[in-house]
């Protein structure tokens, strides 16, 4: 079964510092359809794989610290994943994600899953970008062919 390890609530365990394979979830949170859920349900079967997930369960808005411990519990497990799954939601331009995918995924060569939701406003701009920087990856244009990319990733690997 994954390990999920939700922002910034860890606990950490023998369960988490396992040698799994990290995979962060980057994509939108605010203004955004709950797609992480989605793609945790999707994948809670598969065994050796820890997934981060940056999508609290509540974002405290009241607390002026609260963007700060975000960001910064973003940026270490970037760093600790093995695997970025991208996934460019409708609802925002996503700018964060746009800056992790610049960062990230245009600056090293982890492995990559990524998926464009159809009314996402600036698709064919990520879909350029995502060509000349990392012509190797398949970028999925349904959420649907999206999920299934991971679950084939996942499952394709030898644990």
């Amino acid at each position: 079964m994954a390990i999920i390890v939700t922002a910034i609530e860890e606990d950490y365990s023998i369960d988490t510092l396992k040698e799994n394979t990290k995979v962060f979830l980057a994509g939108g949170i605010s203004n955004c359809p709950n797609w992480q859920a989605e793609v945790i349900s999707q994948v809670l079967d598969i065994e050796g794989i820890t997934v981060y997930n940056p999508r609290r369960k509540v974002y405290p808005a009241e607390d002026p610290k609260a963007v700060e411990q975000q960001i910064g519990w973003e940026y270490k497990h970037l760093q600790e994943a093995d695997v970025l799954v991208f996934w460019f939601s409708h609802g925002s331009l996503n700018p964060i994600t746009l800056y992790e995918l610049g960062r990230w995924a245009h600056s090293s060569d982890k492995p990559l899953i990524m998926g464009i939701d159809p009314e996402y406003l600036r698709k064919q701009d990520v879909m350029i970008q995502t060509e000349l920087s990392r012509p190797d990856v398949m970028i999925y244009e349904t959420f649907e062919s999206f999920v299934e990319a991971i679950r084939d990733y996942f499952t394709e690997l030898p644990f």
